[in-house]
């Protein structure tokens, strides 16, 4: 879709989406899509590991997870507001298998507002994780990057994308180290990045996708790479 094109359909969801809270009905809060209790209630990703944010227990807040004690990402940090589950875990569906822009519209907004101005004056450019074409067609679009050119749009910088060489196999029920073998080599960048990107993905689990992409992404000159994705996967999920 042409930035004329994804502008008028932001517009349009703009327009929708105030008025009444996507997950109660009662009056939303100003030109925001929830009200301020489904807002506090919602599953928020606190404490999490600085690198990967992996949800952690209240005693290691702010400490790195074991994971990536024992082996950094290749990505500098993660910023990821929510944990995956209840309401969110909803909207991430609804936004992933049944291509809803309202579901999509909302978790970015979430996202957004979650992001200090002061780190959303960091990306030099902003990428989605790319899906296979072949999956992209059985799909009907690539979730994460319908995520980043509309806020690469909002932020006014540059989008720029990666190419999936190879349809891997799905990561559910895979280890860390099969998840990270399942991807090696998964990604290709043209072009050279600037020093400073944003990745963006729907949801994370164990951050092995992010941190292949990352490697190619430093492969083409990315210099410091952080993660903004909306959900994190809780510890106790496969």
């Amino acid at each position: 879709m042409s930035t004329s094109g994804i502008h008028k359909v932001d517009e349009a969801l703009r327009r929708a989406l105030p008025g009444r809270c996507a997950f109660c009905l009662a009056p939303a809060l100003g030109e925001r899509p929830w009200c301020a209790a489904c807002h506090e209630a919602l599953p928020w990703n606190l404490p999490a590991c600085p690198h990967c944010a992996e949800p952690q227990p209240g005693a290691l807040a702010g400490r790195p997870c074991g994971a990536c004690l024992r082996r950094p990402p290749a990505f500098d940090r993660a910023r990821v507001p929510l944990r995956y589950e209840g309401e969110v875990s909803g909207l991430v569906q609804r936004f992933k298998f049944h291509a809803s822009p309202r579901a999509g519209a909302i978790l970015l907004a979430l996202l957004e507002e979650a992001l200090p101005a002061s780190v959303r004056a960091f990306p030099g450019a902003l990428m989605g994780v790319p899906l296979h074409p072949a999956r992209a067609r059985e799909r009907g679009f690539d979730q994460a990057d319908w995520l980043a050119r509309r806020l690469a749009r909002r932020l006014g910088v540059a989008h720029r994308v990666a190419r999936r060489r190879r349809d891997t196999r799905s990561q559910r029920g895979l280890d860390r180290g099969e998840r990270r073998a399942n991807l090696r080599g998964a990604f290709a960048v043209a072009g050279r990045l600037p020093p400073r990107l944003v990745l963006l993905d729907d949801v994370m689990t164990t951050g092995a996708t992010l941190d292949a992409l990352a490697r190619a992404c430093r492969r083409a000159g990315a210099e410091e790479i952080e993660v903004w994705v909306p959900a994190r996967t809780p510890l106790h999920a496969p």
